[in-house]
């Protein structure tokens, strides 16, 4: 009996850089999928607005994104801030498979989304801070050896 080889195909396709889809045509937002359990889109909006350190101000009652008052359309505030406020990437858009990227600004009436830029994260921020004041620590380490020497 004869085998045959298998011949692998290569599949040639453009992939955006690691986890960043900003790029392909223009701006994302990311949002909650409708057809998500209503457990995981509650445990993933919970870890957004908890651990995430999604700002969640505009889904509490009175806030401009309120209402509708639901699971899906919370969870999607929460997710684009998280994403927005983490570089766009892939892996900031996942929620445990209960969202997805999408190119359809999501924002209605007086409920803006975030869009990439109009959310800063605090992570870079304290990260610039520490680079800079160990720079300054070690400049002034090298100072002193050099003044000594």
């Amino acid at each position: 009996m004869e085998e045959k080889a298998e011949t692998a195909v290569p599949v040639s396709f453009l992939s955006p850089p690691e986890g960043n889809t900003t790029f392909l045509d223009g701006t994302t937002w990311c949002v909650a999928l409708a057809g998500a359990s209503q457990i995981d889109l509650q445990n993933a909006l919970d870890w957004a607005c908890g651990l995430g350190k999604a700002d969640c101000k505009a889904i509490q009652e009175g806030g401009l994104c309120y209402e509708p008052d639901t699971l899906v359309s919370h969870a999607s505030y929460a997710f684009n801030n998280y994403y927005q406020q983490n570089g766009n990437s892939d892996i900031a858009c996942n929620f445990g498979g209960a969202a997805a990227v999408t190119k359809h600004n999501p924002s209605y009436n007086k409920c803006v989304y975030a869009a990439p830029g109009s959310v800063s994260s605090s992570a870079p921020t304290f990260f610039k801070r520490t680079t800079s004041l160990i720079w300054w620590k070690v400049a002034a380490i090298l100072l002193l050896f050099y003044l000594r020497s």
